[in-house]
């Protein structure tokens, strides 16, 4: 155990004698005939998921052997991903205490992932990968512009992980299509310890995006609140209320809500598995804060999310449905990065950590809290609003940006909503909102 990695899961057998009651040959021949089929080793998966939570340390610490000699880290998209869950299992079984065992000998295998801080070069870099943020970022910048017609000011709040990722090119599309740009005010937020982690502090962030603008002649300011998902953000929704105070509707300012992969970490009805009879579903913390934006009168809501439930109060479902979700990313880095890659371990280590939030965490730790569009469609239609169609220019831009980026990936729309597509399968949806 001392010589063995501190973060990744050892391909080869970790723990010599500790499943003695299971032959080696027949452990062996097992793996043989279950290959490294995505198939066999959700099944694999799946049985181990369900030994832990029955705390069968036998049939688990067996299933873990053989899943450990065809699961490596380091191996083909397939094995890659089994790894990732593979560790998240091991984890889950040291933090609810189930199978003794296990608990006590995974602290050294199961050390928290390294996170990387992103230089702003490292991470646009990151971003420019895949269509996985770009996505979102292309479809909302649409909709934005096509939003702030006629005002002189427009005010977005970015709530999104991505340190402003997104910014650049709306400047640089406001600039473009208006002779005589808006003000531009952005309130961005800040959620503390997320990754990806930034090396940059958003005060010098704030000064290079103003830079950057005034090169473009727009005029911008900025401004970083933090805020937490827990309590659905509210002393940003207190912040924003103020200033609507202050301001007016005689302003002529636009506030825009660009939603971008953030609002799945607020906490939704199963945080709570066991609500009371008179549980009321539209007072979650994730509804309420819809009805507090509406409140808000935004002149448009960008929601952008991936197309995915972990909302299941039971572990083995939330593992079924990640592992058909997540084998994504893993197949397209195969498309783009060699192994090697230090760009494809820092990306990849994010998809771990995921794995691991969604199967070893529990109540208000568990932040991979992803639903499904329709889902949050409803959400939006309860809260009063209506959807509102992406143009023409929406889907030429998201195209054009589709064609940097390898053939398996697609656009699909369905009614008012964009859908991101890998070999078929939808990975990213977006869609556009306006008060009724």
């Amino acid at each position: 155990m001392n010589n063995q990695s501190p973060i990744t899961v050892p391909r080869r057998r970790p723990w010599p004698g500790l499943f003695a009651s299971s032959s080696s040959s027949s452990s062996k021949a097992l793996g043989t005939w279950l290959g490294e089929d995505a198939n066999c080793m959700e099944r694999l998966l799946v049985h181990c998921a369900n030994a832990i939570e029955s705390n069968d340390a036998t049939l688990a610490q067996q299933i873990l052997w053989v899943l450990n000699n065809i699961a490596t880290p380091d191996g083909d998209s397939n094995q890659r991903l089994a790894s990732a869950f593979l560790r998240a299992l091991v984890t889950r079984a040291a933090n609810i205490g189930s199978c003794k065992i296990l608990a006590a000998i995974t602290t050294a295998a199961t050390s928290s992932l390294t996170t990387h801080s992103f230089s702003l070069m490292d991470l646009a870099t990151f971003v420019d990968l895949t269509p996985w943020y770009r996505f979102g970022f292309t479809t909302a910048n649409a909709a934005i512009l096509d939003a702030i017609e006629g005002y002189s000011a427009v005010h977005v709040v970015d709530f999104s992980l991505m340190h402003c990722m997104q910014i650049p090119t709306l400047i640089d599309a406001i600039a473009t299509r208006f002779e005589f740009p808006p003000l531009l005010k952005l309130t961005t937020v800040v959620v503390k310890h997320a990754p990806p982690l930034l090396e940059l502090s958003y005060e010098e962030l704030g000064a290079k995006l103003v830079n950057f603008a005034r090169s473009k002649n727009v005029r911008m300011e900025f401004r970083f609140v933090e805020s937490c998902y827990t309590d659905g953000f509210s002393n940003l929704i207190q912040e924003i209320r103020v200033q609507n105070l202050i301001y007016g509707p005689e302003s002529k300012e636009a506030l825009i809500l660009n939603c971008h992969m953030m609002l799945h970490y607020i906490p939704e009805e199963t945080l709570n598995p066991n609500p009371s009879p008179n549980f009321d579903m539209s007072s979650s913390t994730r509804s309420m804060f819809l009805k507090e934006i509406r409140s808000l009168e935004p002149a448009i809501v960008i929601l952008v999310d991936e197309e995915a439930d972990f909302t299941a109060s039971k572990m083995v479902s939330r593992l079924r449905s990640a592992f058909n979700y997540l084998w994504i990313p893993y197949d397209s880095m195969d498309s783009i990065l060699p192994r090697n890659s230090k760009q494809r371990e820092w990306y990849e280590a994010g998809i771990c950590r995921k794995i691991e939030n969604v199967i070893a965490e529990e109540g208000i730790e568990r932040v991979e809290r992803l639903e499904p569009k329709t889902r949050w469609v409803q959400r939006m239609l309860n809260s009063k609003f209506r959807g509102v169609g992406f143009g023409d220019d929406a889907v030429s831009e998201v195209k054009t940006m589709l064609d940097e980026h390898a053939a398996g990936w697609g656009l699909k729309k369905e009614d008012d909503h964009l859908l991101l597509t890998w070999k078929g399968h939808d990975v990213v949806f977006a869609t556009a909102w306006v008060p009724c």
